[in-house]
Protein backbone atom coordinates (compact mmCIF):
# COMPACT_ATOMS: atom_id res chain seq x y z
CA UNK A 1 0.00 0.00 0.00
CA UNK A 2 2.73 2.66 0.63
CA UNK A 3 4.65 1.62 -2.84
CA UNK A 4 1.02 2.73 -4.31
CA UNK A 5 0.33 6.16 -2.04
CA UNK A 6 4.49 6.86 -3.25
CA UNK A 7 2.80 6.55 -6.86
CA UNK A 8 -0.25 8.76 -5.66
CA UNK A 9 2.42 11.55 -4.17
CA UNK A 10 3.94 11.65 -7.56
CA UNK A 11 1.24 11.95 -9.22
CA UNK A 12 -0.53 14.69 -6.71
CA UNK A 13 2.56 16.98 -6.89
CA UNK A 14 2.80 16.30 -10.91
CA UNK A 15 -1.67 17.47 -10.98
CA UNK A 16 -1.08 20.34 -8.29
CA UNK A 17 1.80 21.97 -11.21
CA UNK A 18 -0.82 21.60 -13.51
CA UNK A 19 -3.16 24.01 -11.95
CA UNK A 20 -5.71 20.73 -10.52
CA UNK A 21 -7.88 22.24 -8.07
CA UNK A 22 -9.44 18.58 -7.72
CA UNK A 23 -7.92 15.35 -7.72
CA UNK A 24 -9.50 11.26 -8.32
CA UNK A 25 -7.70 8.33 -7.84
CA UNK A 26 -9.20 4.69 -8.97
CA UNK A 27 -11.39 1.73 -7.56
CA UNK A 28 -8.80 -0.54 -5.45
CA UNK A 29 -5.93 1.96 -6.40
CA UNK A 30 -4.09 1.22 -3.44
CA UNK A 31 -5.00 -2.06 -1.80
CA UNK A 32 -5.53 -3.88 -4.96
CA UNK A 33 -8.41 -6.93 -5.64
CA UNK A 34 -9.03 -10.62 -5.48
CA UNK A 35 -8.93 -10.79 -1.24
CA UNK A 36 -11.71 -12.76 0.92
CA UNK A 37 -13.39 -11.46 3.72
CA UNK A 38 -10.83 -12.99 5.90
CA UNK A 39 -7.40 -11.95 3.84
CA UNK A 40 -8.67 -8.31 3.46
CA UNK A 41 -8.36 -7.35 7.37
CA UNK A 42 -4.82 -6.40 7.62
CA UNK A 43 -5.41 -3.51 4.49
CA UNK A 44 -8.94 -1.86 6.44
CA UNK A 45 -9.00 1.22 8.12
CA UNK A 46 -12.02 2.49 10.07
CA UNK A 47 -13.00 5.58 8.95
CA UNK A 48 -14.38 8.01 11.26
CA UNK A 49 -18.34 9.27 9.45
CA UNK A 50 -17.83 13.30 8.20
CA UNK A 51 -20.91 14.34 8.97
CA UNK A 52 -20.62 12.97 12.69
CA UNK A 53 -16.98 14.70 13.95
CA UNK A 54 -14.52 16.94 12.07
CA UNK A 55 -11.31 15.10 11.62
CA UNK A 56 -8.04 16.66 9.79
CA UNK A 57 -6.08 13.09 10.01
CA UNK A 58 -2.44 15.10 8.87
CA UNK A 59 -3.15 17.89 11.31
CA UNK A 60 -4.39 14.80 14.05
CA UNK A 61 -2.85 12.03 13.52
CA UNK A 62 -3.04 10.22 17.03
CA UNK A 63 -6.72 10.92 17.10
CA UNK A 64 -7.56 7.56 15.85
CA UNK A 65 -4.88 5.20 15.58
CA UNK A 66 -4.26 2.41 12.93
CA UNK A 67 -4.99 5.47 9.89
CA UNK A 68 -2.21 5.65 8.21
CA UNK A 69 -3.45 5.45 4.47
CA UNK A 70 -6.46 8.21 5.82
CA UNK A 71 -3.17 10.47 7.01
CA UNK A 72 -1.23 10.27 4.09
CA UNK A 73 -4.17 11.15 1.65
CA UNK A 74 -5.15 14.09 3.92
CA UNK A 75 -1.60 15.51 3.74
CA UNK A 76 -1.04 14.71 0.17
CA UNK A 77 -4.21 16.51 -0.07
CA UNK A 78 -2.85 19.27 2.03
CA UNK A 79 0.49 19.51 0.69
CA UNK A 80 -0.71 20.15 -2.83
CA UNK A 81 -3.58 21.78 -1.77
CA UNK A 82 -6.01 20.07 -3.93
CA UNK A 83 -9.39 18.28 -2.99
CA UNK A 84 -8.82 14.95 -3.38
CA UNK A 85 -10.86 11.73 -3.64
CA UNK A 86 -9.68 8.10 -3.10
CA UNK A 87 -11.04 4.24 -2.75
CA UNK A 88 -10.10 2.19 0.08
CA UNK A 89 -11.75 -0.62 2.32
CA UNK A 90 -13.56 0.40 5.47
CA UNK A 91 -13.99 -1.16 8.87
CA UNK A 92 -17.11 -0.38 10.78
CA UNK A 93 -17.85 -2.06 13.83
CA UNK A 94 -21.83 -3.12 14.51
CA UNK A 95 -24.29 -2.21 14.98
CA UNK A 96 -23.97 1.00 12.66
CA UNK A 97 -24.99 4.32 14.44
CA UNK A 98 -26.33 5.05 11.31
CA UNK A 99 -28.79 2.00 10.66
CA UNK A 100 -28.70 0.84 14.46
CA UNK A 101 -31.49 -2.01 14.06
CA UNK A 102 -29.85 -3.06 10.94
CA UNK A 103 -28.79 -6.85 10.68
CA UNK A 104 -25.18 -7.63 11.82
CA UNK A 105 -22.72 -9.75 9.20
CA UNK A 106 -22.50 -13.23 10.98
CA UNK A 107 -18.43 -11.74 11.98
CA UNK A 108 -19.74 -9.08 13.90
CA UNK A 109 -18.44 -6.14 11.91
CA UNK A 110 -18.90 -4.17 8.40
CA UNK A 111 -17.00 -4.00 5.94
CA UNK A 112 -17.25 -1.60 2.74
CA UNK A 113 -15.80 -0.79 -0.54
CA UNK A 114 -15.84 3.57 0.34
CA UNK A 115 -14.99 6.43 -1.24
CA UNK A 116 -13.31 8.72 0.59
CA UNK A 117 -13.24 12.78 -0.07
CA UNK A 118 -10.53 15.15 1.42
CA UNK A 119 -11.06 19.09 1.04
CA UNK A 120 -7.39 21.08 0.30
CA UNK A 121 -6.07 21.52 3.74
CA UNK A 122 -6.44 17.73 4.64
CA UNK A 123 -10.05 17.40 6.59
CA UNK A 124 -11.91 14.82 5.45
CA UNK A 125 -15.12 15.70 4.52
CA UNK A 126 -17.02 12.48 2.73
CA UNK A 127 -16.98 9.09 3.23
CA UNK A 128 -19.29 6.43 0.62
CA UNK A 129 -19.77 2.83 1.36
CA UNK A 130 -20.44 1.29 -2.02
CA UNK A 131 -24.01 0.24 -2.85
CA UNK A 132 -23.79 -2.22 -5.53
CA UNK A 133 -21.26 -4.69 -5.22
CA UNK A 134 -19.31 -7.02 -8.19
CA UNK A 135 -18.51 -10.17 -7.19
CA UNK A 136 -16.58 -8.74 -3.69
CA UNK A 137 -16.58 -11.20 -1.28
CA UNK A 138 -14.42 -9.15 0.73
CA UNK A 139 -16.96 -6.25 1.39
CA UNK A 140 -20.85 -5.90 2.70
CA UNK A 141 -23.64 -3.93 1.02
CA UNK A 142 -24.73 -1.20 3.77
CA UNK A 143 -28.17 -1.39 5.19
CA UNK A 144 -29.28 1.83 3.05
CA UNK A 145 -27.92 3.44 -0.35
CA UNK A 146 -26.07 6.29 0.68
CA UNK A 147 -26.89 9.74 -0.98
CA UNK A 148 -22.86 11.41 -0.24
CA UNK A 149 -21.91 14.61 -1.50
CA UNK A 150 -19.47 17.24 -0.46
CA UNK A 151 -19.05 21.00 -1.29
CA UNK A 152 -16.48 22.82 -3.11
CA UNK A 153 -15.49 26.40 -3.70
CA UNK A 154 -14.61 25.62 -7.48
CA UNK A 155 -17.31 24.02 -8.50
CA UNK A 156 -20.12 23.49 -5.80
CA UNK A 157 -21.25 20.35 -5.21
CA UNK A 158 -20.27 16.67 -6.17
CA UNK A 159 -21.54 13.20 -5.65
CA UNK A 160 -19.81 10.21 -5.20
CA UNK A 161 -20.31 6.33 -6.64
CA UNK A 162 -18.68 3.47 -7.56
CA UNK A 163 -18.30 1.04 -10.56
CA UNK A 164 -20.91 -1.52 -10.47
CA UNK A 165 -23.61 1.47 -9.43
CA UNK A 166 -23.53 3.14 -12.43
CA UNK A 167 -25.63 0.57 -13.87
CA UNK A 168 -28.03 1.15 -10.80
CA UNK A 169 -30.55 3.47 -9.56
CA UNK A 170 -29.17 4.10 -5.97
CA UNK A 171 -27.48 6.05 -5.30
CA UNK A 172 -26.71 6.68 -9.15
CA UNK A 173 -30.13 8.41 -10.21
CA UNK A 174 -30.90 9.70 -6.40
CA UNK A 175 -27.80 11.65 -6.91
CA UNK A 176 -28.43 13.27 -10.71
CA UNK A 177 -32.37 13.80 -9.28
CA UNK A 178 -31.46 16.04 -6.17
CA UNK A 179 -29.77 18.24 -9.22
CA UNK A 180 -25.60 16.90 -8.15
CA UNK A 181 -24.42 17.83 -11.32
CA UNK A 182 -20.39 16.71 -10.71
CA UNK A 183 -19.87 13.08 -10.07
CA UNK A 184 -16.97 11.43 -9.09
CA UNK A 185 -16.82 7.98 -10.13
CA UNK A 186 -13.67 5.85 -9.02
CA UNK A 187 -13.65 2.11 -10.91
CA UNK A 188 -11.92 -1.36 -11.75
CA UNK A 189 -14.02 -1.63 -14.88
CA UNK A 190 -14.03 -4.85 -17.12
CA UNK A 191 -14.29 -3.77 -20.37
CA UNK A 192 -16.71 -5.25 -22.43
CA UNK A 193 -17.81 -4.72 -25.65
CA UNK A 194 -19.71 -3.75 -28.08
CA UNK A 195 -21.68 -1.81 -25.57
CA UNK A 196 -20.22 -1.39 -21.83
CA UNK A 197 -16.88 -0.75 -22.91
CA UNK A 198 -15.54 1.92 -20.13
CA UNK A 199 -15.28 4.91 -21.95
CA UNK A 200 -18.45 3.86 -24.00
CA UNK A 201 -20.31 4.13 -21.17
CA UNK A 202 -18.86 6.70 -19.05
CA UNK A 203 -19.66 9.52 -22.13
CA UNK A 204 -22.96 7.83 -22.13
CA UNK A 205 -23.43 8.25 -18.63
CA UNK A 206 -22.22 11.88 -18.93
CA UNK A 207 -24.57 12.64 -21.70
CA UNK A 208 -27.52 10.45 -20.95
CA UNK A 209 -27.80 12.37 -17.30
CA UNK A 210 -26.33 15.63 -18.59
CA UNK A 211 -23.63 15.67 -15.73
CA UNK A 212 -20.09 16.19 -15.79
CA UNK A 213 -18.06 12.79 -14.94
CA UNK A 214 -14.47 12.05 -13.18
CA UNK A 215 -14.40 8.66 -14.43
CA UNK A 216 -11.02 6.90 -12.96
CA UNK A 217 -10.45 3.52 -13.94
CA UNK A 218 -7.35 0.53 -13.00
CA UNK A 219 -4.96 -0.67 -14.81
CA UNK A 220 -4.92 -4.74 -15.46
CA UNK A 221 -4.64 -5.91 -18.62
CA UNK A 222 -5.16 -9.56 -17.55
CA UNK A 223 -9.10 -8.26 -16.39
CA UNK A 224 -9.45 -6.20 -19.81
CA UNK A 225 -9.26 -2.97 -17.09
CA UNK A 226 -8.67 0.33 -18.93
CA UNK A 227 -10.09 3.52 -19.76
CA UNK A 228 -10.83 6.86 -17.95
CA UNK A 229 -11.94 9.92 -18.77
CA UNK A 230 -13.45 13.54 -17.76
CA UNK A 231 -16.63 14.31 -19.46
CA UNK A 232 -19.01 16.83 -19.79
CA UNK A 233 -22.47 16.85 -21.72
CA UNK A 234 -20.05 18.59 -24.65
CA UNK A 235 -16.86 17.50 -24.31
CA UNK A 236 -14.80 14.37 -23.75
CA UNK A 237 -11.11 13.77 -22.62
CA UNK A 238 -9.89 10.44 -22.05
CA UNK A 239 -7.43 7.64 -22.48
CA UNK A 240 -7.80 3.91 -23.37
CA UNK A 241 -5.13 2.16 -23.50
CA UNK A 242 -4.88 -0.64 -26.34
CA UNK A 243 -3.22 -4.35 -26.55
CA UNK A 244 0.58 -4.13 -26.25
CA UNK A 245 0.51 -0.61 -24.47
CA UNK A 246 3.03 -0.56 -21.44
CA UNK A 247 0.79 -0.68 -18.56
CA UNK A 248 1.50 1.74 -16.65
CA UNK A 249 -0.95 4.92 -15.06
CA UNK A 250 -1.78 8.12 -16.95
CA UNK A 251 -2.68 11.86 -15.40
CA UNK A 252 -5.16 13.23 -17.19
CA UNK A 253 -5.63 17.09 -16.46
CA UNK A 254 -9.09 19.03 -17.88
CA UNK A 255 -10.57 22.28 -17.51
CA UNK A 256 -13.98 21.80 -17.54
CA UNK A 257 -17.46 24.69 -16.65
CA UNK A 258 -19.46 24.47 -14.02
CA UNK A 259 -21.94 22.99 -14.77
CA UNK A 260 -25.60 24.80 -12.92
CA UNK A 261 -27.98 23.31 -10.74
CA UNK A 262 -31.24 22.64 -12.62
CA UNK A 263 -34.37 24.00 -11.13
CA UNK A 264 -35.35 20.54 -9.53
CA UNK A 265 -39.36 20.06 -10.33
CA UNK A 266 -40.96 18.44 -8.16
CA UNK A 267 -41.05 14.93 -8.26
CA UNK A 268 -37.30 15.50 -9.03
CA UNK A 269 -37.57 15.74 -13.09
CA UNK A 270 -34.66 15.97 -15.57
CA UNK A 271 -34.67 18.06 -17.88
CA UNK A 272 -34.62 17.27 -21.54
CA UNK A 273 -31.14 18.13 -23.16
CA UNK A 274 -31.46 18.88 -27.30
CA UNK A 275 -28.63 19.65 -29.19
CA UNK A 276 -30.76 20.84 -32.65
CA UNK A 277 -28.42 20.75 -35.83
CA UNK A 278 -30.19 20.96 -39.29
CA UNK A 279 -28.21 17.72 -40.65
CA UNK A 280 -30.18 14.81 -40.60
CA UNK A 281 -32.25 12.37 -42.56
CA UNK A 282 -36.00 13.15 -41.43
CA UNK A 283 -37.23 13.96 -44.87
CA UNK A 284 -40.48 14.73 -42.76
CA UNK A 285 -41.48 16.77 -40.53
CA UNK A 286 -42.53 13.75 -38.30
CA UNK A 287 -40.18 10.65 -38.49
CA UNK A 288 -42.78 8.50 -37.71
CA UNK A 289 -43.99 7.66 -41.09
CA UNK A 290 -44.26 6.40 -43.73
CA UNK A 291 -43.49 3.74 -41.85
CA UNK A 292 -39.68 1.88 -43.66
CA UNK A 293 -40.26 -1.30 -45.03
CA UNK A 294 -40.32 -4.61 -43.09
CA UNK A 295 -36.77 -6.44 -43.79
CA UNK A 296 -35.97 -9.89 -42.49
CA UNK A 297 -34.85 -9.98 -38.83
CA UNK A 298 -32.43 -12.56 -37.32
CA UNK A 299 -31.40 -13.51 -33.21
CA UNK A 300 -28.32 -13.53 -32.24
CA UNK A 301 -26.65 -13.00 -29.00
CA UNK A 302 -24.69 -9.82 -28.09
CA UNK A 303 -23.33 -9.66 -24.56
CA UNK A 304 -25.60 -12.35 -23.31
CA UNK A 305 -28.85 -11.03 -24.51
CA UNK A 306 -30.96 -12.52 -27.50
CA UNK A 307 -30.88 -9.28 -29.73
CA UNK A 308 -33.27 -8.88 -32.89
CA UNK A 309 -30.87 -7.91 -35.60
CA UNK A 310 -31.76 -6.56 -39.38
CA UNK A 311 -28.63 -6.59 -41.84
CA UNK A 312 -27.76 -3.39 -43.27
CA UNK A 313 -26.79 -4.38 -46.73
CA UNK A 314 -28.14 -1.16 -48.95
CA UNK A 315 -26.40 1.87 -49.83
CA UNK A 316 -28.82 3.97 -47.59
CA UNK A 317 -31.69 2.87 -45.85
CA UNK A 318 -34.78 3.12 -43.01
CA UNK A 319 -34.74 0.10 -41.34
CA UNK A 320 -36.88 -0.41 -38.43
CA UNK A 321 -36.57 -3.83 -35.92
CA UNK A 322 -38.33 -4.63 -32.90
CA UNK A 323 -38.04 -7.05 -30.00
CA UNK A 324 -41.17 -8.30 -28.61
CA UNK A 325 -43.11 -4.09 -28.30
CA UNK A 326 -40.08 -2.31 -28.38
CA UNK A 327 -38.68 -1.12 -31.96
CA UNK A 328 -35.72 1.04 -33.06
CA UNK A 329 -35.49 2.52 -35.90
CA UNK A 330 -32.11 3.90 -38.15
CA UNK A 331 -32.42 5.53 -41.19
CA UNK A 332 -28.05 5.60 -42.85
CA UNK A 333 -26.23 6.40 -45.79
CA UNK A 334 -23.03 4.78 -46.21
CA UNK A 335 -20.15 7.14 -47.29
CA UNK A 336 -18.33 4.62 -49.12
CA UNK A 337 -20.47 2.39 -51.64
CA UNK A 338 -18.17 -0.47 -51.48
CA UNK A 339 -17.90 -1.23 -48.06
CA UNK A 340 -16.34 -4.48 -47.21
CA UNK A 341 -17.54 -5.16 -43.26
CA UNK A 342 -20.96 -6.48 -42.28
CA UNK A 343 -23.52 -4.58 -39.85
CA UNK A 344 -26.54 -4.65 -38.35
CA UNK A 345 -29.14 -2.87 -36.62
CA UNK A 346 -30.67 -4.37 -33.30
CA UNK A 347 -33.46 -4.26 -30.44
CA UNK A 348 -33.65 -5.80 -26.94
CA UNK A 349 -36.32 -5.55 -24.29
CA UNK A 350 -35.61 -7.58 -21.01
CA UNK A 351 -33.89 -8.66 -18.65
CA UNK A 352 -30.40 -8.77 -18.26
CA UNK A 353 -29.43 -11.87 -15.98
CA UNK A 354 -25.23 -12.55 -16.38
CA UNK A 355 -23.33 -11.02 -13.93
CA UNK A 356 -26.06 -8.84 -12.31
CA UNK A 357 -29.63 -8.41 -13.27
CA UNK A 358 -31.25 -5.58 -14.77
CA UNK A 359 -33.79 -4.16 -17.28
CA UNK A 360 -33.04 -2.82 -20.25
CA UNK A 361 -34.15 -1.22 -23.43
CA UNK A 362 -31.44 -1.28 -26.07
CA UNK A 363 -30.93 0.23 -29.79
CA UNK A 364 -27.66 -0.28 -31.11
CA UNK A 365 -26.07 -0.03 -34.70
CA UNK A 366 -22.62 -2.95 -34.70
CA UNK A 367 -19.95 -4.11 -36.63
CA UNK A 368 -20.25 -7.34 -36.99
CA UNK A 369 -17.36 -9.68 -36.34
CA UNK A 370 -17.33 -11.49 -39.61
CA UNK A 371 -19.44 -11.38 -42.95
CA UNK A 372 -21.83 -14.10 -41.58
CA UNK A 373 -24.73 -12.59 -39.60
CA UNK A 374 -23.70 -15.28 -36.90
CA UNK A 375 -20.99 -13.03 -35.79
CA UNK A 376 -23.12 -10.04 -35.27
CA UNK A 377 -22.82 -9.08 -31.60
CA UNK A 378 -19.35 -9.84 -31.07
CA UNK A 379 -16.70 -8.06 -29.89
CA UNK A 380 -14.75 -5.63 -32.20
CA UNK A 381 -12.41 -3.28 -31.96
CA UNK A 382 -11.66 -2.14 -35.12
CA UNK A 383 -13.82 -1.02 -38.49
CA UNK A 384 -13.48 1.34 -41.67
CA UNK A 385 -16.87 1.87 -42.81
CA UNK A 386 -18.24 5.34 -42.18
CA UNK A 387 -22.22 5.70 -42.36
CA UNK A 388 -24.19 9.33 -41.47
CA UNK A 389 -27.49 8.17 -39.29
CA UNK A 390 -30.30 8.83 -36.79
CA UNK A 391 -31.06 6.05 -34.69
CA UNK A 392 -34.15 6.45 -32.57
CA UNK A 393 -36.05 4.53 -30.29
CA UNK A 394 -39.59 4.42 -28.52
CA UNK A 395 -38.66 3.80 -24.66
CA UNK A 396 -40.72 3.17 -21.68
CA UNK A 397 -38.09 5.15 -19.49
CA UNK A 398 -36.17 8.30 -19.57
CA UNK A 399 -33.03 7.05 -18.48
CA UNK A 400 -31.65 6.64 -21.99
CA UNK A 401 -27.12 6.67 -22.25
CA UNK A 402 -26.12 7.32 -25.99
CA UNK A 403 -22.90 6.62 -27.33
CA UNK A 404 -20.59 6.68 -30.08
CA UNK A 405 -18.05 4.21 -30.46
CA UNK A 406 -15.72 4.03 -33.42
CA UNK A 407 -12.39 2.27 -34.80
CA UNK A 408 -10.15 1.63 -32.15
CA UNK A 409 -12.06 2.71 -29.36
CA UNK A 410 -12.23 6.36 -30.07
CA UNK A 411 -15.09 8.02 -29.24
CA UNK A 412 -17.32 10.98 -31.10
CA UNK A 413 -20.05 13.39 -29.59
CA UNK A 414 -23.24 13.06 -31.35
CA UNK A 415 -23.93 15.85 -33.53
CA UNK A 416 -27.89 15.32 -31.59
CA UNK A 417 -29.62 14.16 -28.71
CA UNK A 418 -33.18 14.55 -28.58
CA UNK A 419 -35.41 13.55 -26.31
CA UNK A 420 -39.24 13.72 -26.59
CA UNK A 421 -41.88 13.84 -23.75
CA UNK A 422 -43.33 10.76 -25.48
CA UNK A 423 -40.23 8.48 -24.60
CA UNK A 424 -38.89 8.76 -28.48
CA UNK A 425 -34.89 9.42 -27.76
CA UNK A 426 -32.95 10.04 -31.18
CA UNK A 427 -29.02 10.68 -32.05
CA UNK A 428 -28.21 11.96 -35.19
CA UNK A 429 -24.47 12.34 -36.65
CA UNK A 430 -22.70 12.55 -39.56
CA UNK A 431 -18.71 13.17 -41.30
CA UNK A 432 -17.52 10.23 -38.87
CA UNK A 433 -13.85 10.42 -38.31
CA UNK A 434 -13.19 6.87 -37.89
CA UNK A 435 -15.11 3.52 -38.82
CA UNK A 436 -18.26 2.84 -36.85
CA UNK A 437 -17.76 0.49 -34.13
CA UNK A 438 -21.08 0.77 -31.77
CA UNK A 439 -23.68 3.60 -31.87
CA UNK A 440 -26.14 3.00 -29.09
CA UNK A 441 -28.61 3.72 -27.59
CA UNK A 442 -28.75 2.06 -24.13
CA UNK A 443 -31.96 2.48 -22.12
CA UNK A 444 -32.53 1.06 -18.23
CA UNK A 445 -35.73 -0.07 -17.06
CA UNK A 446 -34.80 0.41 -13.15
CA UNK A 447 -38.54 0.10 -12.25
CA UNK A 448 -38.34 -3.71 -13.77
CA UNK A 449 -35.46 -4.93 -11.92
CA UNK A 450 -36.67 -6.91 -9.24
CA UNK A 451 -39.74 -8.10 -11.39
Amino acid sequence: MQKNLDIYEEQAARAAQQGAQILVFPEDGIHGFNFTRLSITSYLETIPDPQEESWNPCMEPERHNNTEVLQRLSCMARRNNLYLVANMPDLQPCPLKTSPSSTCPPDGRWQFNTNVAFRSDGLLVARYHKHNLYFEASCDTPPEPEIITFDTPFAGKFGLFICFDILFHDPTVLLVQRGVRQLIFPTAWMNQLPLLDSIQFQQAFSLGANVTLLAVNIRNDRLIMTGSGIYTPFSATYHHARKGDPEEGRLLVARVPVLEPPEVEAGGGESTISVATDSGYCYQDNCDDPPPPSYPTFISSMMYDTFTFVLLNETQGDVKVCNGTFCCRLQYRWLLQDHKELYAVGAFAGIHTVNGRYALQVCAVVRCGGLDQSSCGQEVEEAESKMDFLLEGNFETKYVYPSILTSRLVLEQPESLQKAPDGRVTIKHSNTKGGLVTACLYGRMYHLDNE
